[in-house]
Order: structure tokens, then sequence, then C-alpha cells
């Protein structure tokens, strides 16, 4: 059944308006996958279902982008309008199938398309994910990150993924408020005021739903009040003339390492590694009393001095933030139960450097650290180094540490099959 429906390409793309809430104004559409009509797979979840059952979740995933992009193209949708299309997470980097390259190409030029991707995404494959955006942003996509709330992990994982668009899962709009929700709301907005994204309210159906969504500082809205899911008509496409204009920021993340961020253009400090151990123990302390799950990323140079107890502590951490990577020279893909290691070359210009950076939602705290290159004993080898709770530098310095677990390519890549 799921075979004849992908060789047939019968799946379908229906359509529901996304408007700025104090205009009222449609601002885009997002694209929502479906099976064929009346069919046993016509629901999505059965249709995402079957197709991770059967292991064709790549297959069909892309050829519901495409999909969505022939309707777009076709029913004349053209920037400023915007189009959200979904993308699963677990195959986001998934190879472009050469059938898809000349829709994809026709959708970065005459689109303005929004990735979404879930929350669940952000949490369970955060460097692989972070270093697809990286690749689709250079094709000038901007991305979304849908459903938000109900792990309030990713959190911590935003200032990576960076998202143009947050869209809050319709609970916080069609249900009581909790103390949770409240705190995962104002994180929200926090990254919002930061970074200039805007908040999506989900499920707005009715005016209390409305008058929800102003609370929570959502700008744009979506749901049954606005519209429903439909075909994507030509006049409703091409005569869409959107005053509101969402931003899509394409800046890459730089190529630089945490040092050569935070200590060029400086006169750091300078002391020994004796003298910065207890530092780096204290900062990683103080992530795990903290209340909100953080992102902890640890270079320690060569895996050799990823010592036993340095171990212990990091597989502590793993344990409750939302996300534990360790960098070295030798570092196995897991270091310690739960910790994503990135083993990095002997002449990586990062195996010269040490650090410890801790980003949660609202706390942010590191240490970066540059070996001078003494000889002797361990304990007494000199490091220039900052320490700093500056959340802007150290969300720079984190990103760039991040996509050393997975390289990022060009854009290119992503259009291979061309």
């Amino acid at each position: 059944m799921l075979s004849d429906l992908l060789a047939q390409r019968r799946v379908r793309s229906l359509y529901q308006p996304l408007v700025h809430r104090a205009s009222g104004e449609i601002i885009g559409y997002e694209a929502l996958a479906r099976g064929p009509e009346g069919d046993a797979l016509e629901r999505p979840d059965l249709l995402f279902g079957a197709a991770r059952e059967e292991g064709r979740l790549a297959e069909l995933d892309w050829l519901c982008r495409a999909t969505a992009f022939d309707g777009a193209l076709a029913a004349g949708l053209r920037p400023p309008a915007a189009l959200f299309v979904n993308v699963e997470p677990d195959v986001f980097d998934a190879p472009l199938p050469p059938e898809h390259a000349r829709v994809l190409r026709r959708a970065a030029k005459e689109l303005k398309v929004f990735y979404e991707v879930t929350e669940r995404g952000l949490s369970s494959r955060p460097a692989e994910l972070l270093a697809e955006v990286e690749r689709v942003r250079a094709l000038g996509f901007g991305i979304a990150v849908d459903d938000l709330g109900a792990d309030w992990r990713s959190l911590a994982l935003l200032p990576f993924i960076r998202p143009d668009v947050v869209k809050l899962d319709m609970a916080f709009v069609q249900e009581p408020l909790t103390d949770t929700a409240l705190a995962i709301a104002a994180a929200v907005r926090a990254y919002a005021g930061e970074t200039g994204a805007l908040i999506l309210a989900e499920g707005i159906e009715t005016d209390e739903h409305e008058a929800r969504a102003e609370v929570l500082g959502a700008q744009l809205g979506q749901g049954w009040r606005y519209g429903r899911p439909a075909p994507l008509t030509v006049s409703a496409g091409s005569r869409l003339r959107v005053g509101a204009r969402l931003v899509i920021d394409t800046r890459p993340i730089e190529p630089a390492t945490p040092a050569t961020i935070a200590l060029t253009g400086t006169h750091p400090a300078v002391a020994t590694k004796a003298a910065l151990v207890d530092l780096s123990i204290a900062i990683e302390r103080r992530a795990s009393e903290t209340a909100e799950p953080s992102v902890v990323l640890g270079a320690f140079q060569t895996v050799a001095r990823f010592r036993p107890t340095t171990r212990e502590r990091f597989t502590r951490l793993a344990a409750g933030e939302a996300f534990v990577g360790a960098f070295g020279v030798g570092m196995p893909v897991e270091p310690a139960a739960g910790v994503r290691g990135a083993a990095l070359a002997a002449n990586a210009r990062l195996a010269g450097e040490w650090h410890i950076i801790v980003v949660g939602p609202h706390h942010a705290e590191a240490l970066i650290a540059r070996d001078r290159g003494d000889t002797g004993p361990d304990a007494d080898r000199r490091f220039e180094f900052l320490h700093t709770r500056d959340r802007r530098l150290i969300v720079r310095a984190a990103r760039s540490l991040m996509l050393e677990i997975v390289p990022a390519a060009g854009a290119d890549e992503v259009l291979r099959a061309a």
C-alpha cells in the first residue's frame, strides 16, 4: 500500500493560513501533508507511521516537501508571503533524491520557505539538526520550531538552532496555564526579545484563545479561527499581498574556535591548569544546580584529559541537562553515558583549547582557555583564559563548538543532485 503510494506520488498538501494577529492579515501558509483522500493512509500520523515502520521515512518526507513546493508554486504564492513546510527531524539530513532537485531549486529561487522542525528534533539530534540548519540557511530558507512546550529541555537549544519563528503548542491557548507553561512562555519571550524572532500561537479557535495568545506575546496566530487546512487555490496564492513581513536570518555560524571568538583583540589573563580546574568544576556544578536545563560543552584537548573523575561528573550532568558534549583528540562517540563525543584531528585548531561552556534559557557561563604550549607537569601548564557570563559572547562560542560534532557543508551539498 505504502509502496504504491510512494511510487505514484499520491500524497497531497493542504494549506492553512498563518495570520499577523494585530492586523488580521494572512502572511503565509503552512503546508500539511495528507495521504490520498479516503485512503487508509490519509491521516498524516498513519502515513508517517507506516513509512517509519517500513524504513521509508526519508523518501516520504522528501516527497511531501516536493508536493508542498509544487502546490505553492502552481498557486502563485510568492514572497513576501511565506510557505511553512514540515520536516521530519529524524531524516532532516537525508540526501536529496534527484527527482526532487528541480522543484527544490525553484523553491529556493521563487518561494519564501520556512522549514518547520518539531521540538522533538531539537532534543533528540541537536548536533545533526544544527549542521543541517546551517545548510538550508545557505539556501535562504528560514527555520521555525513547531509544537514548542512539551519538552522543557528544548528551550536551551533555541540559541543554537536560531529559529526565526517559534510556534507554541496549542495547549498554551487551549488548556489552563501551569507554572511550567508560564516559565516556558517567559523563556520563549526572552529568546524572541534577544534575537528578533517571532512567536506564533497554534490552535486559536475562539476569542478566549485569541486573548490567551496576546498574554503569551504571540505576534502570529494559526488555527480554525483564521481558516482550516484546504487546497491552495490560485486566487488565494497569487492575490496575497503581505504588509507584515517575516525576516529570515541567513547569517552563518562563525567558522572560528571559541578561543578565537573570545580572546582575539583582548589581553587575557594567564593561569596554570591547576588554578583553573576548580573554576571549571564550579561552572559545571552551577549548571547542575540551576533549575532550568542547559547545554553543557566541554573541550579537553585530548581524550586522555577526560579523566575518570571528569567522566563521572559529565555522566551526572547528562542525566539532567538538555545536551552534554565532550571534545578532544581521540574522543569516542559516547565518552560517558548520555554524553555526545566529538573526536578531533591531532592538528585541529580546537585541539589546543580547553573550555567549559554552559548555555541555558536564562543562564550562561563559560571558561574559555587556550594552551600556551608549555612543557613540564600537566598541572603547571599555562593557559590564556576568559571567565565570562556575557551571554552573547558565550552563545557565539557555543554555536561554533557545537558544529565540530557534525561538520557543516554548503548549500551545494543540499542540491547535490543538480
